[in-house]
């Protein structure tokens, strides 16, 4: 657990906003790096389902400048349907996971002016006690297809390790695996997040990346904030993947053909000591 954590959930009252940045770091066979800054949301999933009304100034399932759909995760289906949390919680349940009786805190881009693009979001788990459960990554690429890594029995600053079985990118085969690791600070972890992904593939680490960003409420504040710094997220989250794969292409980094994607949808890690 990082130092200054509360082992306890965020307050189940109310969205985040978190201010922050991305990095990506290539370190072979061409070193390539960036960092962008960034916001995402953190909502808290059930508190939302039992007083909608919390969301404010958000808007879930409808137009708005800063919105949130539930369709855009899980099988798509929405609100009528129970929404993308009705999917999180049929998953845990088909993985065997029955004890994150407590909040569901769901970290992710949003929609900004109707758009979006959600390269991986985080949902965190918790049980009855407000200790963290499992860890669900829900990651999408540039072909509309997904793919979920479900992280168990997760610590803030503990790795946890899964085998690559989803294409994201042609730049890296599908081959090695994931390291992530997950981080908050302050009183109940309302100060700040971090999350890195780091992978590496048969030779050794490739990629360095992350996200990481202070934690605020969201409120009228904010979320002016928000829309006026970052006014085109989406678009510039897409500008920059296609930007910086026409650079690695310069750099004569290999490109991998796109496979299919795996059969199974979700996949599992497993201890950090079962693989270095």
């Amino acid at each position: 657990m990082s130092p200054g954590l509360d082992h306890r959930a965020l307050p189940g009252n109310r969205p985040y906003i978190g201010f922050g940045h991305v990095w990506h770091d290539r370190l072979r066979p061409r070193r390539h790096r960036f960092v962008v800054p960034t916001f995402f949301l953190m909502l808290p999933m059930r508190a939302l389902r039992q007083r909608p009304a919390l969301a404010n100034p958000l808007a879930m399932n409808r137009a708005g400048a800063l919105s949130f759909r539930d369709a855009d995760h899980g099988d798509g289906r929405g609100p009528g349907e129970g929404g993308a949390l009705a999917w999180l919680e049929a998953l845990l349940g088909a993985e065997g996971i029955h004890d994150a009786q407590g909040e569901i805190w769901l970290q992710c881009y949003p929609r900004v002016l109707g758009y979006t693009f959600k390269p991986v979001s985080f949902w965190y788990c918790h049980r009855a006690d407000d200790s963290l459960r499992v860890i669900v990554a829900e990651v999408n690429n540039t072909f509309g297809e997904r793919h979920v890594y479900v992280l168990d029995h997760p610590r803030y600053g503990q790795v946890l390790q899964a085998r690559k079985v989803f294409h994201v990118s042609p730049f890296c085969p599908l081959e090695g695996g994931y390291r992530f690791e997950f981080r908050r600070t302050g009183s109940q972890g309302l100060r700040s997040v971090r999350v890195k992904i780091d992978y590496r593939d048969n030779e050794g680490p490739m990629l360095l990346t992350g996200v990481a960003g202070r934690l605020e409420p969201l409120n009228a504040a904010s979320r002016r904030r928000a829309l006026w710094r970052y006014p085109l997220l989406t678009l510039g989250v897409m500008t920059r993947i296609l930007w910086n794969a026409f650079l690695l292409w310069l750099k004569r980094v290999p490109v991998h053909a796109k496979p299919e994607a795996p059969a199974q949808s979700v996949s599992r890690s497993f201890p950090s000591d079962d693989w270095q």
